[in-house]
């Protein structure tokens, strides 16, 4: 079995090192799987080091000029080789034991994809309390996080990859897809929940209660609007870091 790992980054010099230093470790703990691997790194039109602290890291780096994060994650999917891929968001750290979880899934052969549930640190009290609505809305719906999303490679081709429409919420659409997909063939559709997948709670500090809630109004109001407008994403697109 191969996997390819594939972490869309831009501007994410700060946290690429760290990442990859994860998934390395990862992999040396679970190499009993006997699974290959490759890891792919698409530089999304960065203006940092990331790129080149990805390449010194061993990753094998692809460009992608569209900032744009569903065509970052779809950039990755064309270079790899894999038979399943992983795609991780760069300011995540991946776990042994939830690296071991997703290699028992793929070595089952009883699944089409999955998903984490999420663990952030430093979080406000009105953070904690969005991230328990999310984490209770992917497990009841069984919706993936796009900070970490596993799924067969052969289905990921057959439903056409991410939705390039969308400038963010791609994974829920994409994680409809795959319960498709999966219902089809008698494969199903996790969310895995004993190792949650660890990503940065930056935007919870980068801005304040009023962004992020006049950012979640938008989304609840004026769904369709909003998720296919990158000027009305600021949270996703402005840059900061």
């Amino acid at each position: 079995m191969h996997v390819s790992i594939i972490i869309p980054a831009f501007n994410e010099e700060r946290l690429i090192e760290s990442c990859l230093h994860s998934i390395r470790e990862a992999l040396s703990f679970n190499q009993h799987f006997n699974f290959t691997h490759e890891i792919i790194v698409v530089d999304n039109n960065s203006t940092d080091s990331t790129a080149s602290l990805a390449k010194a890291a061993g990753a094998h780096v692809v460009f992608e000029p569209i900032n744009h994060i569903a065509r970052a994650r779809a950039a990755g999917a064309q270079a790899a080789k894999g038979d399943w891929f992983i795609f991780l968001d760069a300011d995540c750290l991946m776990s042994k034991e939830l690296l071991k979880d997703i290699f028992q899934l793929i070595q089952s052969g009883k699944y089409v994809a999955a998903g984490s549930t999420l663990l952030m640190r430093d979080l406000t009290w009105w953070a904690k309390s969005l991230l328990k609505i999310w984490t209770m809305l992917s497990v009841t719906f069984r919706w993936a996080a796009g900070a970490l999303m596993v799924c067969n490679a052969q289905a990921y081709r057959e439903v056409g990859g991410f939705n390039l429409n969308l400038y963010a919420a791609e994974e829920i659409s994409f994680s409809q897809q795959m319960k498709q997909w999966g219902r089809a063939h008698r494969l199903k559709f996790t969310i895995l929940t004993a190792h949650p997948i660890e990503t940065s709670s930056r935007k919870i500090h980068l801005y304040s209660a009023r962004e992020v809630f006049a950012q979640f109004l938008s989304l609840v109001l004026h769904p369709y609007q909003t998720l296919h407008s990158k000027k009305k994403l600021s949270m996703w697109y402005d840059g900061r870091r």
